[in-house]
């Protein structure tokens, strides 16, 4: 590995002084997040992104900057699938736009904390035990394969049935009381928890969901663990300001579900095959380079086909 605790700790300190200045000065009110705002935000995480991708270019290497690029890339658009279930989460709960942005905040907290935990445990694996990379290929096919033929039911989307939910309610009481847009508030005494905390607890649930799917698929681009990390957290910042800037026109991204499904199954492919040319010496590696032109026309394609369908149905 070349990066030194330098880079580390660089990194980390830009987080969290970014975190910082997101939270306490440009968002410290509950305010809607209109969408010129929410686009200009998605630039500035992207622009950030793509300078430390420079970076990474002229203090690390060549291919490690690619390496970033290609997981960023990666995990930025199998991110965009989790904007729908935010959105189904704040339907349920009739979150109102104003608090959104605060939920959200805590969220990538938590997702930040849990991807942390999911890559270096990640990594780790893989180092000690090789075979582990069929596993995580195999499991990227299944879950390309199960997101193909998935029934999307949002009529049916209930987080109260939720296993993690039903167990919190037992530990602890829940209101609906929502005149206030705190996670917590007492009564007579007793501490309880409100609908705005139940839907943040859905938002990690969703991430860990998620996680399982991203952090394999990213490992297949590299095992840096600096270069998988920071790939990672980038995409994950960004995607608050994603969310709103999208929110408008989540229809023209309805073919979105099946760009991923053959994603994951591409990368789960990729993974299978490159251990199998480690292990028994066959010359038919599939690059980085293959993989980022496959997420490219993949997303390409179901955007162009998902407006089509929106001007279409219009018609109608």
């Amino acid at each position: 590995m070349k990066e030194n605790v330098f880079f580390w700790a660089g990194f980390i300190l830009f987080i969290f002084i970014m975190l910082a200045l997101d939270l306490f000065v440009f968002h410290k009110k509950d305010t809607v997040v209109k969408v010129k705002e929410a686009l200009l935000w998605s630039g500035f995480w992207i622009a950030i992104a793509l300078i430390f991708n420079v970076g990474v270019y002229f203090y690390i290497g060549k291919q490690e900057a690619f390496d970033f690029f290609t997981a960023y890339l990666l995990e930025k658009s199998l991110s965009v699938d989790n904007l729908f279930v935010f959105l189904m989460i704040f339907s349920f709960f009739n979150i109102k736009s104003e608090y959104q942005h605060k939920i959200l905040f805590w969220g990538i907290i938590g997702a930040l904390l849990m991807r942390a935990l999911f890559i270096f445990a990640g990594v780790a694996i893989i180092e000690q035990f090789a075979w582990v990379m069929y596993v995580f290929g195999a499991f990227l096919i299944y879950s390309g394969i199960h997101l193909l033929f998935e029934n999307e039911d949002k009529e049916g989307f209930d987080p109260n049935k939720n296993v993690v939910i039903k167990l919190f309610k037992k530990i602890m009481p829940v209101t609906d009381d929502m005149t206030s847009h705190r996670f917590f508030i007492k009564k007579n005494s007793v501490v309880y928890a409100t609908p705005f905390f139940i839907a943040l607890l859905m938002i990690e649930i969703s991430d860990v969901i998620f996680a399982v799917d991203s952090i394999p698929a990213v490992l297949s681009v590299s095992k840096d663990i600096f270069i998988v990390f920071t790939s990672n957290i980038f995409a994950i910042l960004g995607l608050r300001s994603l969310y709103f800037a999208l929110n408008g026109i989540m229809d023209y991204f309805s073919h979105l579900k099946y760009a991923l499904a053959f994603i994951l199954s591409f990368i789960g492919i990729k993974m299978c095959v490159n251990e199998l040319s480690i292990d028994f010496g066959y010359n038919m590696h599939i690059s980085n380079f293959a993989s980022l032109a496959v997420i490219v026309l993949a997303l390409t394609i179901s955007i162009l086909t998902s407006t089509v369908a929106k001007k279409r149905a219009q018609k109608l």
